[in-house]
C-alpha cells in the first residue's frame, strides 16, 4: 500500500511573489520552496509521493506544476486552479487534462476565503462551474474559513459524481478558545455527501503569535475524532511549507 502526503506547496520567488505570506509569523515561508527540499523529508517519514496543492489563484502555475508532476514520480497528484466562473472551464479542463502530466490532475481548489462577496460559493456560475468539475471526474477542494461553512451547507446536495475535499477545516478557533460554532459547522459538512476533510492548515495565526496548544474533539456518528494542533513546534511546521 502506498502513502500519501495529501497536501504540498512549493514555490519559486523569482517567478511570482506569493501574496499571502505577510506578517512576522511567516517570514520563515518566504523563500524558495521545491521539490528537492521535499525530498529528503519524504523519504525519512516513509511516505512514497505527494499532492501538489495551488497557492495563488493564477492560471499560470497549474500547468508548471503539472510539468513537476510529468518529470518526477515523488508528485503523485495535482490541485491546480481555474476560474470556476468562466463559461469555458469545461474546454479548459480538457486542455489541462492534455498537458504534459495532466493525467496526474485529480482536483481544483479556489481560495473562498478571498472573494469579497460573502455569498460567492452560492452564485450560478460558481455553480455551473463546480458541475464542471465533478464531470471531469476531479475533485474540488474548499478552502473556507468559519464564516464561509454556511455557505457550502446552504448548497444543493453534491451530485454522485462530485467529490469533495475540504483542506483547511475552516480555521477552528483556538484563540481565544470558541469551539462550538465551528464544530457544529463541522458536523453539518461532515453530513454532506462526497465530503471528507484533509487534516491540513490547522495551524492558525493568532494561536502562533500567542503560542497556545489546543486540542480539538469532535464526535460524529458515534466515533471521536481528536485532532492534536498548534504547539511550541509549529515553526517546523512552517518551515515544511505548509499553508
Amino acid at each position: 500500500m502506498s502513502t500519501i502526503d495529501a497536501h504540498q506547496h512549493v514555490w519559486d520567488l523569482s517567478v511570482r511573489d506569493q501574496d499571502w505570506l505577510t506578517g512576522p509569523e511567516l517570514a520563515p515561508l518566504h523563500r524558495d520552496f521545491t521539490l528537492d527540499d521535499l525530498r529528503p523529508q519524504i523519504a525519512a517519514a516513509g511516505i512514497d509521493a505527494t499532492v501538489l496543492v495551488q497557492t495563488i489563484c493564477v492560471p499560470e502555475e497549474t500547468p508548471e506544476f503539472l510539468a513537476l508532476a510529468a518529470g518526477d514520480p515523488l508528485v503523485g497528484g495535482v490541485v491546480g486552479w481555474t476560474d470556476l466562473t468562466s463559461p469555458a472551464i469545461t474546454d479548459v479542463l480538457a486542455e489541462l487534462r492534455a498537458l504534459p502530466g495532466g493525467d496526474r490532475l485529480v482536483g481544483i481548489r479556489h481560495e473562498v476565503q478571498g472573494e469579497a462577496d460573502p455569498d460567492w460559493l452560492l452564485r450560478p456560475e460558481v455553480d455551473r462551474g463546480l458541475a464542471a468539475v465533478g464531470a471531469a471526474g476531479l475533485a474540488y477542494d474548499l478552502v473556507l474559513r468559519r464564516s464561509s461553512c454556511q455557505q457550502w451547507s446552504r448548497r444543493p446536495a453534491p451530485g454522485p459524481n462530485s467529490p469533495l475535499s475540504w483542506t483547511t477545516w475552516a480555521s477552528p478557533p483556538i484563540c481565544p478558545r470558541r469551539p462550538d460554532t465551528w464544530a457544529a459547522n463541522l458536523r453539518a459538512l461532515a453530513r454532506l455527501p462526497n465530503t471528507v476533510a484533509k487534516l491540513s492548515g490547522l495551524a492558525a495565526r493568532e494561536a502562533v503569535a500567542a503560542g497556545y496548544a489546543a486540542t480539538v474533539s469532535l464526535r460524529d456518528g458515534g466515533r471521536a475524532i481528536d485532532v492534536a494542533t498548534v504547539d511550541s513546534k509549529v515553526a517546523a511546521y512552517f518551515e515544511h511549507g505548509q499553508k
